[in-house]
């Protein structure tokens, strides 16, 4: 098999790693001239004709969630084939070993390191769940660890896509059974929460260098999955209580992605973390909010508010002037750059092309002096609204503010993260504005940041800026932040009637969005 021709393209150099469903080989793609790994799934072999339609149904699936994750954490898939009458996955090299590995060779993980691997995986996670992907087989021997620091979530062979339930068959319980979660093996239908409890598994696992609940035959471990608590860990230290927590089996008191990720930042620093309030069962009647408004508290500035919150608190109308700096980057390309330089009282260049793809009919590309650059309806004014304090914060409207889109880019923020921002806003708006409803408050990815969405309306008085335009209006806000802690915001409004055609609008503006 070593030296074998796949496809045409794909040169088998070594085999490195193998399991039950098949082998994985490093290769060479001889027609970009690149390192690949190549899942050569054997099993094809030894199944009976009738099945092989499913295994080869659950290849192209593997690929097609993999394909709707764009994070750095998650391994990414080239290509998916047949060759020889089996199915074949082409997928990035990671030139390192999984976890699996390492726990076998090291005996266990040192609980900071152990914990640094579970932030990876969570947001992997993360960004799989807002694809609408769950991953369904996270265990120690599907996270990578790459030679260069990383950490990579592998083989979404067995995931779920949400609305895809054609490759499971009826009463089938798929995954390893030392890391599924009791829901599942009750039969219920898995969520968000039972890949947390698998990760949780994998993080005991990690530090104590045996599975928590793995007995002498499957049915045994099943049942202790289901009805006995994991044995304390003795070696976990600060990553113990974020353990306890994941492992909880009613998935309801899990903590949820962002207090996860709070713990585990919390582990990986060697702090002690505080789980008391976080795990409460949710009230009976809650508000209409999401999830993780309901349990997650709001943590404190982590500075005095500066230009953005004093004008809340003097007026709501000026919450929208304070509200962030948002780009949605989960679709469209784009560089990075700090966002620190340019001059906000310069007028941007505009041009007719559209360098993050094509924009519609009638619509230029804006190259924003603050550091941004997008493409909007020709025709639209742009307005400074704020710079001051490391907010520079830019208006764009064909009507003076009754249609706006508004771009903030923030290089001292207040918030460690730009979902605690938003629910900080939220909150702040919600008494002042009238017949305020918030429709979406949440956290999502965007270019491999932790970012959030916040969608809401309300009954607009002449009086409220930004707009000075009375009726129902309809707002979104979604930001993100990047490693250097800028914040960065795109924000868009308009009267409730016309919100149809701003909301497609919105979408090729966060489309055309690039730093820089």
């Amino acid at each position: 098999m070593q030296g074998q021709l796949v496809a045409g393209r794909y040169r088998l150099t070594d085999s490195i790693g193998s399991g039950g469903m098949g082998r994985v080989w490093r290769a060479h793609d001889e027609v970009l001239h690149r390192k690949v790994a190549v899942k050569e799934l054997t099993a094809a072999l030894y199944v009976a004709e009738s099945d092989q339609h499913v295994l080869l149904a659950r290849t192209r699936a593997e690929a097609r969630a993999a394909a709707r994750i764009n994070h750095s954490a998650v391994v990414t898939v080239h290509d998916v084939l047949e060759h020889d009458g089996r199915p074949w996955i082409v997928m990035e090299l990671v030139e390192g070993e999984s976890l699996a590995d390492a726990v076998k060779e090291r005996g266990r993980i040192e609980p900071r390191e152990a914990a640094r691997i579970g932030l990876w995986v969570l947001r992997a996670l993360r960004a799989a769940h807002t694809a609408g992907v769950l991953h369904r087989d996270v265990k120690p021997g599907n996270v990578l660890l790459g030679g260069d620091g990383r950490v990579l979530l592998t083989d979404f062979g067995i995931a779920q896509i949400e609305g895809d339930s054609t490759i499971t068959r009826t009463g089938e319980v798929v995954g390893s059974v030392d890391y599924l979660a009791p829901e599942r093996i009750r039969g219920h239908d898995p969520g968000p929460a039972s890949d947390l409890w698998a990760l949780g598994a994998t993080l005991y696992t990690a530090v104590e260098g045996r599975s928590p609940f793995r007995r002498t035959s499957a049915l045994g471990t099943m049942q202790a999955v289901v009805e006995e608590d994991a044995e304390e860990p003795r070696e976990a230290g600060a990553l113990a209580p974020v353990i306890a927590a994941l492992l909880h089996k009613d998935p309801a008191r899990r903590p949820d992605l962002a207090t996860a990720e709070r713990m585990l930042d919390d582990a990986a620093a060697g702090r002690a973390t505080q789980t008391a309030p976080m795990f409460a069962p949710p009230p009976q009647n809650p508000a209409p909010a999401t999830r993780d408004t309901a349990v997650t508290p709001v943590a404190p500035a982590r500075r005095g508010h500066r230009t953005r919150m004093l004008a809340l608190a003097a007026a709501a109308v000026l919450v929208f002037g304070a509200s962030l700096a948002v780009g949605y980057l989960q679709w469209g390309g784009g560089h990075h750059t700090d966002g620190k330089g340019g001059d906000p009282t310069r007028s941007p260049s505009a041009s007719a092309t559209n360098s993050a793809g094509t924009a519609p009919d009638g619509w230029q590309r804006y190259d924003d002096p603050v550091g941004f650059s997008l493409s909007l309806p020709k025709g639209w004014k742009r307005s400074v609204s704020i710079d001051q304090d490391g907010i520079r914060q830019v208006d764009y409207s064909p009507d003076k503010g009754k249609h706006l889109v508004r771009v903030a880019v923030d290089t001292d923020p207040d918030f460690r993260t730009s979902y605690e921002h938003l629910t900080d806003l939220d909150q702040r708006v919600s008494p002042r504005l009238l017949e305020y409803k918030r429709l979406v408050l949440k956290e999502e990815v965007f270019r491999d940041e932790p970012g959030a969405r916040w969608e809401y309306t309300w009954n607009a008085l002449a009086k409220d800026g930004p707009h000075y335009f009375p009726g129902p209006y309809h707002a979104i806000d979604v930001g993100y932040m990047k490693a250097d802690d800028t914040e960065y915001a795109i924000y868009a409004s308009s009267p409730a009637d016309d919100w149809d055609t701003t909301k497609e609008q919105f979408t090729s503006i966060l489309r055309s969005f690039q730093e820089g």
